[in-house]
């Protein structure tokens, strides 16, 4: 017979299994919207407004800890914590933004992925930015090298996690971003990758022949603001996916520290305005 543990281990993995399909099967046809909470409680408010997946942001948790977003701000204890918080929180897939995880050595960076993996994601991100001033990127061998690895580390877990590759050439200024990320994509889908991302791309043109030379990988645009781009704009030109990075905790920010100056510095009660109401957040969090 079997023991109730074993009954209640077969029914998570069964369940995180499905989540897992139904991640897959987001990516294989039209665009779907991914937005990043940083914690439980913006996890359950996105879940409940209906998105289908949500992804984890390092830029939100760094800055919830009173910290600046960088390579080295969080820990490799404190990033899976968070994202298994966030998986814990909701039954929508969920994405994790893990940084360039947390390792330089392409075996640590395996052994990390596994615990990203263990949090119950069904996709985690890695990036080829190194965090160094001088040379922003990984070499692209090694680029490719770790994608690998990740993709090792997820093939060995058993688990279906969807892992997706980061090109950080537009957010650090390489002289022909376009260019490059379109090459260190490819490689990187060579190496296992299945979606691919170049944060910072933001014209219709470059996401057009980003999308193109890529197919027919799933492509992420991330908007961190308002380009003036409308998600049908980006669904017209073949992107998958659409996530907002650290955007909406950056509204959170803005409205906090907004109301929070016009205290301090009129003594108005004004920023206060806006505030969602006790019954609307209770309603929220309750069962």
């Amino acid at each position: 017979m079997a023991s109730s543990f074993g009954r209640e281990h077969n029914r998570v993995v069964d369940s995180r299994g499905a989540v897992g399909a139904r991640f897959r099967r987001l990516h294989q046809q039209g665009c779907f919207l991914i937005p990043n909470p940083w914690d439980a409680g913006s996890a359950i408010a996105l879940a409940k407004l209906g998105f289908p997946a949500l992804a984890t942001t390092s830029a939100g948790l760094c800055f919830a800890r009173g910290l600046p977003d960088t390579v080295t701000a969080l820990s490799v204890d404190e990033a899976p914590n968070n994202i298994a918080e966030i998986v814990a929180a909701v039954s929508v897939p969920v994405n994790a933004d893990f940084q360039a995880g947390y390792a330089r050595d392409a075996g640590e960076l395996a052994r990390n992925v596994t615990r990203c993996v263990a949090t119950g994601v069904t996709g985690l991100s890695v990036e080829d930015g190194t965090g160094i001033a001088g040379t922003p990127l990984f070499e692209l061998a090694e680029a490719t090298d770790r994608v690998r690895a990740a993709r090792s580390a997820i093939d060995d877990s058993g688990a279906d996690v969807m892992l997706t590759g980061r090109a950080e050439c537009f957010l650090y200024g390489h002289p022909d971003p376009l260019a490059e990320a379109i090459r260190r994509l490819q490689a990187y889908a060579e190496a296992g990758a299945e979606v691919l991302f170049a944060p910072g791309i933001r014209t219709k043109e470059d996401i057009a022949t980003l999308v193109d030379a890529v197919a027919p990988y799933p492509v992420n645009v991330l908007v961190s603001s308002d380009t003036g781009l409308k998600v049908t704009d980006l669904a017209q030109l073949g992107v998958r996916r659409i996530s907002v990075g650290s955007a909406f905790s950056r509204v959170a920010w803005g409205a906090f520290l907004t109301a929070a100056r016009k205290l301090i510095e009129g003594g108005s009660f004004e920023g206060l305005t806006g505030a969602a109401s006790f019954d609307e957040l209770n309603s929220l969090f309750t069962e």
